[in-house]
């Protein structure tokens, strides 16, 4: 079996600490299951720490530092996970995408940020913020496409994404703009990076319309489900939880087109926007 995933502290304030926690705790000779139980974690729940799959709370950076004589290391530290990109709720969802070997997307409403070109997330940004100034929404785009530089790599993190049908169907910042975010999508599939399926409306009640659902493996750390919803957002590790929700990951991919039908749904939904916009 593996060992633990050696970090390199110096990419990330998230590994610093997970480099420290896993060296001081061994140093102490204390499982993690041992470390857990004064924090009123579990011990997977370490590991998610040492492994940078999860945000240490400064709550949490008190206890380590009591337990451990860290003489505040983890406290000081602790406020540099803090800075974000990204909104709270989704902050520390998008630091575990980094770091997964594999992710499984539902999306019910838009294209995935990860498979969004430029245009379209700035649509998307702009929809949600109609008098927000043009710097912050340069900002925010910024955010997204450097999200979507995980796909630069061509083979991890794996990328599974069944897209409802009502993403294909609802045109975000113009005919043109939706055409190349379809084509775009495509594209990637083409190129076997990502696996794409469509869930069509013919399809009828599933086990995920309470809104869009991401899963995430990992080689060192348990998987982790987000749960996303219009502002707010949950990111969930109970084993027993986290189990339901890929069940419900495999019924949606159940009733899902296959992927080459899903290609050529989506192709056919780009071509018809790019079509309509020539008409007008």
């Amino acid at each position: 079996m593996p060992g633990p995933k050696k970090l390199d502290p110096s990419s990330s304030p998230r590994a610093l600490l997970g480099a420290e926690l896993r060296h001081r705790r061994e140093a102490a000779g204390l499982s993690q299951e041992d470390l857990g139980t004064p924090l009123f974690v579990s011990g997977s729940f370490v590991g998610q720490l040492e492994s940078g799959t999860r945000r240490m709370q400064l709550d949490q950076a008190q206890k380590l530092d009591e337990v451990l004589g860290a003489d505040g290391f983890f406290v000081r530290n602790c406020a540099a996970l803090k800075k974000s990109k990204y909104p709270d709720h989704f902050a520390e969802a998008a630091e575990a995408e980094r770091l997964a070997i594999a992710i499984r997307e539902y999306a019910p409403l838009l294209i995935p940020g990860l498979l969004q070109t430029e245009a379209y997330a700035r649509a998307v940004f702009r929809a949600g913020r109609p008098t927000a100034t043009e710097e912050l929404i340069d900002e925010l785009v910024a955010a997204r496409l450097e999200r979507a530089q995980l796909l630069t790599n061509p083979t991890e993190p794996m990328l599974w994404v069944v897209l409802d049908e009502a993403v294909l169907r609802r045109v975000v910042g113009g005919q043109l703009v939706m055409a190349e975010a379809l084509r775009h999508v495509c594209n990637l599939a083409r190129q076997h990076r990502i696996i794409l399926q469509v869930l069509p409306f013919s399809a009828g009640g599933h086990a995920a319309m309470g809104g869009g659902l991401k899963l995430m493996a990992f080689a060192d750390a348990p998987p982790l489900a987000y749960l996303d919803s219009l502002g707010s957002g949950q990111l969930l590790d109970e084993p027993l939880t986290v189990h339901a929700h890929e069940l419900n990951y495999d019924l949606l991919v159940a009733s899902a087109l296959s992927p080459g039908a899903s290609l050529a749904l989506v192709q056919s939904v780009a071509e018809d926007e790019a079509h309509e916009d020539q008409q007008l």
